[in-house]
């Protein structure tokens, strides 16, 4: 029994020495560098100089698909205004070509506006349609004529405004077209202004409104909620 012992363990330390020393299995390989396919090749680079190498060129197409899929998630809620009560319709037009059916909004707001440009009283309403008249054939459409009681009965107004820079932006438009008796001044009368609201406006549809802006002067084009 003592001898099959003793012939066991000598087994046993044979097959470890073999395993530890002698195999050429990959768990054991004492030489891995001498397996690998050209490993002068291969070069760790260090953080900054990783940094500084240039990005992959997307395959061809894939760069144009890319810039055409960001553009059309860059959507946004857009309103133009603020437009007048006889102004609006005009406005309302020139959105019509682009079909926005429910995307499209209409709010209506109060508003101080500062300044306005407008030619003064014609004494009475044939005075008034006489002067408008001459607008039109001037090329002059937005204005709008004051029926209500007051100093101000039967002047014409030509646009309200927030701010002083612009009046007098749209008063050099005016005189342009020679438009002499129009003027700026102050009025800080509450009054009703109209917004168009583009919901969902892509960059494509963000830049056409932004043309028709240019076309109205004295509007302007901002972010709603």
């Amino acid at each position: 029994m003592r001898a099959f012992f003793l012939l066991l363990l000598a087994a046993n330390l044979g097959y470890f020495a073999w395993t530890r020393y002698y195999s050429e299995s990959e768990a054991s390989d004492r030489q891995p560098l001498g397996r690998q396919i050209s490993p002068e090749k291969i070069r760790i680079i260090p953080g900054p100089e990783l940094a500084r190498l240039p990005a992959p060129k997307p395959k061809p197409g894939q760069e144009a698909a890319q810039s055409a899929s960001a553009e059309a998630r860059v959507t946004a809620c857009v309103e133009w205004g603020g437009f007048a009560t006889a102004e609006a319709p005009k406005a309302e037009q020139a959105l019509a070509p682009l079909s926005l059916g429910t995307r499209l909004a209409q709010s209506r707001t109060q508003e101080t506006a500062g300044w306005w440009v407008f030619i003064p009283p014609q004494g009475d309403r044939p005075g008034a349609l006489k002067k408008t008249a001459e607008l039109k054939a001037l090329g002059v459409d937005d204005f709008f004529v004051i029926q209500d009681e007051g100093p101000m009965r039967w002047a014409i107004s030509l646009g309200v405004f927030s701010t002083e820079e612009a009046a007098k932006s749209r008063l050099e438009t005016l005189r342009a077209k020679r438009v002499r008796s129009a003027q700026a001044g102050e009025r800080p009368t509450p009054v009703a202004k109209i917004w168009f609201q583009a919901r969902n406006a892509d960059t494509a549809l963000q830049a056409k409104l932004k043309d028709l802006a240019q076309g109205f002067p004295g509007t302007e084009l901002r972010s709603c909620q």
